[in-house]
């Protein structure tokens, strides 16, 4: 079976464990600070909160922000289904509005349409690892006085120009950005997130909301000569990392640059082999974008049956995905008033599939995905 993803962990990263496991301290501590720091710097970020997971990190960016009853929230439908959630979770409501085509991000245009008096925040998507059009974006919301919330779940590694200088994701160019560390994400702690601000105010309240809202660390606990009492000022959650997962991802951001040079080349070559299919329209990359390809998003033609493009493949021993969901359409939402055309949302989620990609593929694996793909289309 040639999996859709693969996690690349190695010796090293169960070194890191297994020295976490038998330090004595293994929920949040030292190398969850450590992994802060590392995490901060790498993108350049001033601060960094690792948290439980993004669907975590999502909540507590919009906490921070004051988020609740009656406000709006613009975003995309076509996102997993923690995009919209998240929102919800504060009691506020996601306005969905349609994506651009050809990089399946949020169009700028469609969020200036949506903007009403209820407009608390813009939530914007990396999706699949493509930077979304932040100078597009942040024009909208300095427009409107609006605070920009990224979600770069899938995004870690990715790059964007701005202002004619390449930088990471993750350096905000919102108020905060947020990661996943999923294991298909490209690079994991098994499960967990990240924030990351430029905002010290907004860095202190994601600290206290993710432990309880617990006045004092425990490493600060722990380590002092005096008998500390924490209190608990404010309504928090138990969204905490624990030290093993971020010595793990001590690891792994070690070698998150290797690891996207070597997706950005399967990449390359997906393109050497399915350019030549007819009909399939293959991923587009921004001249400022430089996408880390946690995910190959490949539109098949219209009058073919995607998901039985799948089972073929799956027959086979290949494994896909179907195009990014769309929330609006999952049952949890049934009720949710959509205002706004999502055509391009909906058509991306029933022509597009994913093809596997994951460090450790070969090329005569990436030539056994092309040749299924290839037969399957021409019938």
């Amino acid at each position: 079976m040639i999996p859709i993803a693969q996690p690349a962990l190695d010796e090293a990263d169960a070194e890191a464990a297994r020295r976490t496991v038998l330090s004595g301290w293994v929920t949040q501590g030292p190398e969850v600070a450590g992994f802060e720091r590392e995490f901060a710097r790498y993108v350049g970020a001033a601060y960094a909160c690792a948290v439980s997971s993004c669907t975590a990190a999502l909540h507590l960016a919009l906490v921070g922000l004051g988020l609740g009853e009656g406000d709006e929230v613009i975003t995309a439908s076509h996102s997993f289904i923690a995009t919209a959630n998240s929102i919800r979770y504060c009691g506020a409501t996601p306005v969905f509005v349609d994506i651009d085509p050809d990089t399946y991000n949020i169009d700028p245009n469609r969020v200036e349409e949506a903007v009403t008096a209820r407009t608390r925040a813009v939530l914007a998507v990396h999706q699949i690892g493509m930077p979304c059009d932040l100078t597009g974006l942040l024009a909208v919301c300095d427009r409107h006085s609006l605070p920009l919330v990224e979600d770069a779940a899938p995004a870690v590694g990715s790059e964007i120009r701005i202002g004619g200088q390449w930088e990471p994701i993750g350096r905000p160019r919102g108020v905060v950005a947020c990661f996943s560390f999923h294991p298909r994400k490209v690079i994991t702690t098994g499960d967990g997130g990240m924030l990351t601000t430029n905002d010290a105010t907004l860095d202190r309240k994601f600290r206290l909301l993710r432990q309880h809202g617990m006045s004092v660390p425990d490493t600060v606990r722990h380590s002092s000569p005096q008998v500390i009492f924490e209190d608990y000022p404010i309504l928090g959650y138990n969204y905490r990392m624990t030290d093993i997962q971020a010595a793990i991802g001590r690891q792994q951001l070690a070698r998150l640059s290797d690891l996207v040079v070597r997706r950005r080349a399967i990449a390359d070559r997906y393109v050497a082999l399915l350019g030549n299919i007819e009909g399939l329209s293959l991923p587009f990359e921004p001249e400022w974008a430089r996408s880390n390809w946690q995910s190959y998003c490949v539109r098949l033609p219209d009058r073919v049956d995607q998901k039985g493009v799948m089972q073929a493949l799956l027959d086979q021993g290949i494994s896909t995905r179907r195009g990014v969901m769309c929330s609006h359409r999952e049952p949890a939402y049934a009720n949710h008033e959509q205002t706004h055309d999502l055509t391009q949302s909906e058509a991306a989620q029933d022509h597009c599939i994913l093809l596997p990609i994951y460090t450790q593929m070969t090329e005569a694996d990436q030539i056994q995905v092309a040749d299924a793909l290839r037969r399957e289309l021409r019938q």
